[in-house]
Parts: C-alpha cells; sequence; structure tokens
C-alpha cells in the first residue's frame, strides 16, 4: 500500500481535474450514447436532484378472483388473485404510454415501491415486489433497475395482495406481483438522460441504459447495458467560529463530485422441463469516483491559504447467481446459489498551500480493499393440513480483505508514511441459518403466516487484535391479513430480525476532509430488533387510496460512535435503542371533479428514536435518524393529448449526528422540488424536460467540535456551512426498438 499512496499520492499534488468521462474513451461513450440513444434511470434528488417520475393515476382497478389465463399461467406464476387482490391490466395503463414495467407499477394509485433490505446473506424475501410470483432474489441489482429493463409489452397484468396470502414468507404489507411474457420476437428499449447543473459541476452527458429482452425455446432472456453515472456540486461559505463566536476562519469552498458505473448485465428464465423452472442472473460492474473541492481560508491577521481536496475511488464488481425449482414429493424444491465479489482502491489527499512562506502540508489515505460473498440455499414448501408450508435452510460465508496506509508530505516534497495501527485484516463470517414457516386463512377475510428459526455464525478477524467469536440468534415473522370489507385492509407484522454490520467498521480508518479517524472495533455486532408494524390500507373508489403505517422497533446492540480505548472513537454497539413512528401515504385522483388524468400523491412520516448516549448517559436521537419528511407530486396527463405536466417536492428534518468529540448537522434543503413538462410521442419517443432544485436547495452544515471527549472538555469551535447547489436542467429520451 505504501507504493500504492506514493505512485497515486505524487501524481494527486497536481490539482485533479474529475472531469474525466468516468475513464471511459470520450469517441465510445458518444457513439453508444448517439447510436443507443439511453440513459440510467434518475437517481435520487439529493444525488443529482431528478427525482423519479411521479406516477399518473390509473382507472379503479377490478376487485376480482378471476383465474391465471391459460397463455399466462406456468409453474412460477402465483396462484389465481384472490378475493380482495386488485388486477391491473395493461389497458389501464394505455393513456399513460408506459415504456416499462416500472412506468406501470409507478401508476398504481397508493402503491410505493420498497426496495428489498439487504438481508444477512439471502434470507427470506424482503421488499414488496415480485416477478411472475418469485422473489428477486439478487443483492446486486434493485428492483427499480430491474423493472426499467422489462417492456411494458410483455406484462400480461399486475396484482397487488395482502403478504400473509402468498405462500412467501418474509414479506408483509401490501405487494405487487408483475406477471411478465416474453415473445420470440426480440424487443429492446433505451434511455437517454443528460443533465446539467448551472454551479461548479461537469456535464452528466454520460447516463443511459438499453436492454434487449426475448424468448427462444423455453428461455426468456433479458440483457442490459447502463452507466448509472452521476454529477454533484456545491460552494459557498464556511464560517469557524471560536466557543465566544468570535471568528477564527473564514472559508469559500467548492467541490463536484463525479461517478460513473457502467454495467453488463444478463437475466435467464428457463420454462421446463416438465413444471420446473430456473432463473440465471449475472452482473459485471465497473466503477469510479472523484471528487475535487478547491479552497480559500483566512485566519483573522494571516495571509490567506489554500486547502485542496482530491478523492479517488476505482474499481469492479461481479454477481453470478441462479436458482432451479422443481416438484418433489408433495411440494417443490427450490435450490438457489449466489457468488459475488468486489475489489476497490481509494485514494485520498488534502494538500494546504501558504502564501507566508510556510512548506506546503499534505496527507494523505489509501485503502485496497477485496470482499467475496458465497450463499447456498434451499427452500421445500407443500400444502398440508390446510395451510402453506416453507422449510429453509441457507449456509453463507463473507471475507474482507483490506488493508490502509497513512503518510504525510515532508518539508522537501518527499512522502513520509505515518504509523497507523489496526489498519489492516481479514474479517471472515460463516453463517447457518433454518427457518419453519407456517401459513393458513382462519376465516374468510383472516390469513396468517407464522416463521420461526435461528441462525448460527461464527465471526472472525484475523490481523490486528484478532478475535473469534459465536452466536446465536433466534430469528422470526409473525403476519397477518385481514379484510373487513372490500375496500378496507389491515395487515400485521411482528418479526425478530437480524441487521447488517460492515465489515470496514472492524479496521482503522481517517476521513481526511473532515479531520475524523475511527478506530477499529472488533468487538462489533450485527444489531438485533424486535419489530411491531400495523399497515392500514383504504380504498377510495375513484378518488383513490390512503394507506398509514405505525410501527415500534426495539433494538439490541443498535450501531453508533462509541469510546474505544481511553482517547479513541468509532463505530459500536449501544445496548439498546428506540424506532417509533408513522407512515401515511395517500394517492388523491382529481377525476371526480372534473379533471380526468390529474393526480397527487401524498407521505408524511413522523419518527422518535431514543437511545442512551454513551459518553453522559443522556437519552437523545438515534445519530442522523429521520424526525419528519414530507413528499409531495403532482401530474396532469392532459386528456386527448401526448402531454403531461407536474412537480415534486420533498422535505425532510433528521436528527444531529453524534461523535466523542462532535456532534452536528450536516444536510441539503430544506426543500427539494422540481417541475417537468412530458410528451409521450415525439417521433414515437417519450421525452421529458425537467427543471430540479427549483426552491434554491442549499447544503449546509451545523458543527460543534469539542477539544476533546465534549463530557469532559470544553467547545473549540462551532462551523457554519451554507453551500450554493443551484437549478439543475435535465432531460429523458426514451424509446424502443
Amino acid at each position: 500500500m505504501t507504493s500504492t499512496i506514493r505512485s497515486r499520492g505524487n501524481s494527486m499534488l497536481r490539482k485533479g481535474s474529475g472531469g474525466r468521462a468516468g475513464g471511459m474513451p470520450l469517441a465510445l461513450m458518444a457513439g453508444v450514447a448517439l447510436s443507443a440513444l439511453c440513459g440510467a434511470s434518475p437517481a435520487l434528488a439529493q444525488d443529482t436532484e431528478t427525482p423519479t417520475p411521479a406516477p399518473a393515476p390509473a382507472p379503479a382497478p377490478s376487485q376480482t378472483d378471476s383465474a391465471v389465463t391459460p397463455e399466462a399461467a406456468s409453474p412460477g406464476d402465483a396462484t389465481a388473485p384472490s378475493s380482495g387482490t386488485r388486477t391491473y391490466t395493461p389497458a389501464d395503463f394505455a393513456r399513460f404510454a408506459p415504456r416499462t414495467a416500472l412506468d406501470m407499477l409507478q401508476r398504481v394509485p397508493g402503491f410505493a415501491i420498497q426496495q428489498a433490505v439487504q438481508e444477512r446473506g439471502l434470507g427470506q424475501a424482503t421488499g414488496n415486489v415480485l416477478l411472475n410470483g418469485q422473489r428477486i432474489s439478487n443483492k446486486s441489482d434493485d428492483v427499480i433497475t430491474q423493472l426499467g429493463r422489462v417492456p411494458a409489452g410483455n406484462v400480461v397484468r399486475i396484482e397487488i395482495a395482502d403478504a400473509a396470502t402468498l405462500d412467501i414468507p418474509g414479506l408483509s404489507g401490501q405487494v405487487a406481483n408483475i406477471i411478465v411474457r416474453s415473445t420470440n420476437a426480440l424487443s429492446g428499449q433505451f434511455s437517454y438522460s443528460p443533465e446539467f447543473r448551472t454551479n461548479y459541476a461537469d456535464p452528466n452527458l454520460y447516463r443511459f441504459s438499453v436492454s434487449v429482452s426475448g424468448k427462444r425455446g423455453p428461455v426468456d432472456f433479458t440483457l442490459g447495458l447502463e452507466n448509472q453515472a452521476s454529477r454533484s456540486s456545491a460552494g459557498g461559505p464556511t464560517l469557524i467560529l471560536n466557543r465566544d463566536n468570535s471568528l477564527r476562519e473564514s472559508r469559500q469552498d467548492e467541490f463536484k463530485g463525479n461517478f460513473d458505473q457502467p454495467r453488463a448485465s444478463a437475466r435467464f428464465v428457463i420454462d421446463g422441463p416438465g413444471s420446473s423452472i430456473g432463473n440465471l442472473n449475472m452482473i459485471y460492474r465497473e466503477f469510479w469516483y472523484d471528487y475535487v473541492e478547491d479552497g480559500l481560508r483566512v485566519r483573522p491577521g494571516q495571509l490567506p491559504f489554500e486547502r485542496d481536496v482530491l478523492t479517488q475511488e476505482d474499481g469492479h464488481n461481479y454477481e453470478i447467481g441462479g436458482d432451479f425449482e422443481f416438484a418433489l414429493g408433495g411440494g417443490r424444491l427450490k435450490v438457489i446459489g449466489l457468488q459475488r465479489a468486489s475489489h476497490s482502491v481509494l485514494s485520498d489527499q488534502v494538500i494546504s498551500k501558504f502564501q507566508d512562506g510556510r512548506a506546503t502540508q499534505g496527507s494523505f489515505f489509501g485503502r485496497d480493499s477485496s470482499d467475496l460473498e458465497r450463499i447456498g440455499r434451499l427452500e421445500y414448501r407443500w400444502k398440508g393440513g390446510g395451510a402453506d408450508w416453507q422449510l429453509s435452510g441457507e449456509a453463507a460465508f463473507n471475507a474482507l480483505d483490506t488493508s490502509s496506509e497513512l503518510a504525510r508530505l515532508r518539508p522537501d516534497g518527499s512522502i513520509e508514511p505515518i504509523p497507523f495501527p489496526n489498519s489492516a485484516a481479514r474479517v471472515e463470517e460463516a453463517r447457518y441459518e433454518g427457518i419453519l414457516s407456517y401459513g393458513r386463512p382462519l376465516s374468510e377475510n383472516l390469513t396468517v403466516q407464522i416463521a420461526a428459526g435461528a441462525e448460527y455464525s461464527q465471526l472472525s478477524q484475523v490481523g490486528a487484535n484478532g478475535l473469534t467469536r459465536e452466536f446465536i440468534r433466534p430469528k422470526g415473522q409473525l403476519t397477518a391479513a385481514w379484510t373487513p370489507d372490500p375496500n378496507t385492509t389491515v395487515n400485521l407484522r411482528l418479526q425478530r430480525r437480524v441487521g447488517q454490520i460492515s465489515f470496514f467498521d472492524f479496521v482503522s480508518s481517517v476521513n481526511l476532509r473532515d479531520d475524523r479517524e475511527n478506530e477499529g472495533n472488533v468487538n462489533l455486532v450485527p444489531p438485533q430488533s424486535w419489530e411491531a408494524e400495523v399497515e392500514a390500507v383504504r380504498r377510495l373508489g375513484a378518488w383513490g387510496s390512503t394507506t398509514l403505517r405505525a410501527y415500534y422497533h426495539r433494538v439490541e446492540d443498535v450501531i453508533d460512535i462509541i469510546p474505544i480505548g481511553a482517547t479513541g472513537q468509532g463505530v459500536g454497539n449501544i445496548d439498546s435503542a428506540i424506532r417509533m413512528g408513522v407512515d401515511s401515504r395517500s394517492t388523491i385522483n382529481f377525476d371526480p371533479i372534473g379533471l380526468p388524468g390529474a393526480r397527487m400523491d401524498l407521505r408524511f412520516i413522523l419518527q422518535h428514536t431514543e437511545v442512551e448516549d454513551p459518553l453522559t448517559g443522556e437519552l437523545r436521537p438515534i445519530s442522523g435518524s429521520t424526525q419528519k419528511a414530507a413528499e409531495l407530486s403532482l401530474r396532469y396527463d392532459i386528456p386527448k393529448t401526448d402531454w403531461a405536466i407536474g412537480g415534486a417536492a420533498s422535505y425532510s428534518d433528521n436528527a444531529f449526528s453524534y461523535r466523542l468529540t462532535e456532534f452536528g448537522l450536516q444536510t441539503e434543503g430544506p426543500v427539494f422540488a422540481n417541475v417537468f413538462v412530458e410528451n409521450k410521442d415525439v417521433f414515437g419517443l417519450t421525452v421529458r424536460a425537467t427543471v430540479g432544485n427549483v426552491f434554491d436547495a442549499r447544503s449546509t452544515w451545523e458543527r460543534f467540535v469539542y477539544e476533546g471527549r465534549r463530557n469532559s472538555t470544553p467547545l473549540d469551535f462551532i462551523e457554519l456551512r451554507d453551500r450554493l447547489i443551484g437549478p439543475i436542467f435535465s432531460f429523458q429520451i426514451r424509446g424502443k426498438f
């Protein structure tokens, strides 16, 4: 690693541009963009200020128990929709000219897509989306990306059902089952989504996606190529105040961050022989990230000096996984296997150049890491005694090899390594899980599902302060779905969950940009929680629907910053915490008041969290947790035209983040908003123009830093940051071939 720091560090003494086209040859990227006219789905508003398109209204679905149509049936399908299931067909979305399955699902009233939780290994199903009655079981591809590759023409129907009525343990609340069928004819689609920020950022010209779907004999396939590129930026003043509010330092900084991750993917679905069905998923991704921050700092009575930051990270990862399900005995057995791995090199430097004759100062941090995950899983399900049963077993192995080094710039311009204990290690975990589930209807309108089991894990660190530990943890879930009337559904979930940890927290690391250091913690364990949730869905006919979810989570070994050693701090566990709140989602259609095609989506979140501070013993919120949030989106598909207009706004209020030597709140907002105009037939293409950040949301940081630990030393300084983001203009062109 010393050679890595030296070679990259010396080159980084020159100010980086951060503007390379992700390392991809410009001619190649331009050729792909012009020939394929394709682009990735919009990223989160906080990253690119290009929100996911606001849903549009759909006609009220049928409340049906109709059977699966013969041409759509296959062993992978869910059972026929039960009474109370909402069913949408492609005709319900025709006036919106959807291009993909994602477009259709986003237009289902009152339904919000929930990404699958990254469980330890694969675990039981999470999220709330199924494809042909099956969970999406890979880990490197999110459901939004996968649905964006499915042509709308391949969607047979969308079913919205209660999780407890399905024979897939782990799901809860409302679940969307998307029934898809490919044809022998090849079908392709593309999207190209450039974006331009008015301040500081490089233009985002390389965001695209293209996919091809088809069928050959018993094999359905989808091939995809995309680059989920993002460009972020902000700039403005920062004031550093002494504890008496006198000025210590003023700063003027601006940054830009360029992230590219070109990715190729392939998905194959094999129907047969007989009633068997198989899936094969393959993904390969390259990624590179450049962060450049240029700063000018002034202290009273001194000459200004420059402080420049450059962070670069490059790497790649892959995943290959598959499953095969077939009839065995009186039930069906599914065999699942997955392997994924990644490698990355991170280099970070901070250089300060002075005008008063002092030598240039510099700090360097480098990290080289590789990780691996292997999973094998068996699921056997059968029917007996009027119930659905499933017995599952899983074995998983995870490993991380990482080494880091720290260095500084000598006055003569050479680089001097700095001792950096506990910065290299190999962390491994072997884990085994077994769970039995049982589900059945108790009455015509009440269904329950119970799953119970346990996991055994062995967690080891090889290297400095190496340690091996063994754990046995109970796991399980109870879900119930009650339908008191055709327009009301109540779902209950009680769950014992074991959470995730990052193996990087076992070793020491530094953040040169914000002058922070985390000690490695070999005693880190995954958090566990007891969770209770109840969700009520009320369908309002032509007006839309509303959903209210209330939850209470009791968390053990919650992850936070804790004392390590006499003066150190790092990621660790606090004994217990509480998380409770309400989440309201509503879809209001304006058809009943004479505005067909107009729709409003509202979401409100109120949350309370509570944990005992490891220094003071006082109760405070969990670091950085959401306290209040609101989202509003409006869309109007103008009748008898191809035009749609709309906009969206979001607001969030988060708790302070706490370290042993500081606390503060870093945020962007307070309100992000955008407006858009869309035409669904421009020479056969869908074209959208969006103006983001119309309310001038800014990047701010209010930070209180102490001379030592905040329970025993006085306040050192206050940092007040206020950076401009500015308007963001984005375009999207989508089509098919």
